[in-house]
């Protein structure tokens, strides 16, 4: 697929104007806390959503009580986890701030009405746009615009077709515009049964999107869209998951000769664990990576999960993204 890109700076300077002129694997789905937790309490599981194909300052001062909205990691399950109460998990990507290198999408969980339409679930989800506690200081934004609409979403031979209103492809400038057909890409990709996407706005095919004339040639893949993840993409846990003890942390990155390193804090912010990491590529490609991290709490608390690569010169952090997890005592 024909992609337009711009220069790194320019890019930045266009996401940073494009997000303020919107306003706005294998394995089950996890659970994350709702109540807020007791020494004994065993409350949230371990974000194991599967992994689908191809906090804001939580280290300085996390906060003392779980979320009330769930947020978690991409899933090729046929249909996401089912929770009690007629409920279920589901996956919406958005944009979590940052330097470049560090800007990029973040999936959340959420949790929906159970349905056999998950897909529309997603989007919905997605359009909804993130939670007030997720956006304060704008640390979590959506680049898609206010009053978007869902006007349908099928899903066949692998392909999701999806139909949204006319506000979709409105303004922005090249930064926001590819950054909504990514958040869309990634949420529908969470499903095993979707391996791509194609969009519509009001019924109508969409092959250049919006003014900025972005092509869109074919389908559209994960793949087409890494300029819009992170040097480091973490994508379990997801931003305010739970993580298992031990937990799986996969994801994907590109950096000098793939190593990078990870580490866990705990809720006053001291380093638990700090380990090298190896993806299966670097240096000018993605690569995956899936460490399972094991630590020691002595009760459930949130944390903080950091991601950074070190300089070649000093070893300083670079490339430093985190965000909030809740940490639960190993068995």
């Amino acid at each position: 697929m024909q992609r337009h890109r711009a220069g790194p700076a320019l890019f930045f300077l266009l996401l940073v104007l494009g997000l303020a002129a919107c306003g706005g694997g294998s394995g089950g789905l996890g659970t994350v806390p709702t109540v807020a937790p007791t020494p004994s309490s065993d409350v949230g599981g371990p974000d194991e959503t599967p992994i689908a194909s191809g906090a804001p300052g939580a280290s300085a001062s996390p906060s003392t009580e779980p979320s009330v909205e769930p947020s978690a990691a991409p899933s090729p399950a046929a249909s996401p986890g089912a929770t009690q109460g007629g409920t279920m998990i589901v996956r919406a990507y958005f944009v979590l701030g940052g330097e470049p290198g560090v800007t990029g999408l973040v999936p959340v969980l959420r949790t929906v009405p159970q349905t056999a339409g998950v897909a529309k679930a997603a989007m919905t989800a997605l359009l909804a746009g993130p939670t007030k506690a997720e956006s304060g200081d704008r640390t979590i934004t959506t680049a898609i615009p206010d009053g978007t609409t869902l006007n349908g979403v099928s899903i066949r031979n692998g392909i999701a077709t999806v139909d949204l209103s006319t506000e979709f492809d409105s303004g922005g400038g090249t930064a926001s515009m590819r950054y909504r057909l990514g958040q869309v890409v990634y949420t529908l990709t969470q499903f095993s049964t979707v391996k791509s996407v194609l969009f519509q706005v009001e019924g109508q095919a969409v092959t250049v999107f919006g003014s900025e004339g972005i092509v869109l040639d074919g389908p559209s893949k994960r793949a087409d869209w890494t300029d819009e993840l992170p040097a480091i993409f973490v994508d379990r846990p997801a931003y305010g998951a739970a993580i298992g003890n031990p937990g799986p942390i996969s994801g994907n990155a590109d950096v000098f000769e793939a190593q990078f390193r990870l580490s866990i804090l705990d809720g006053a912010g001291k380093i638990l664990v700090d380990q090298p990491v190896m993806a299966s590529c670097g240096s000018g490609c993605r690569g995956t990576f899936q460490p399972t991290v094991g630590y020691t709490v002595g009760k459930a608390q949130w944390g903080t999960l950091r991601v950074y690569d070190p300089s070649e010169k000093d070893g300083s952090p670079q490339s430093v993204r985190e965000y909030p997890v809740w940490l639960t005592p190993g068995p």
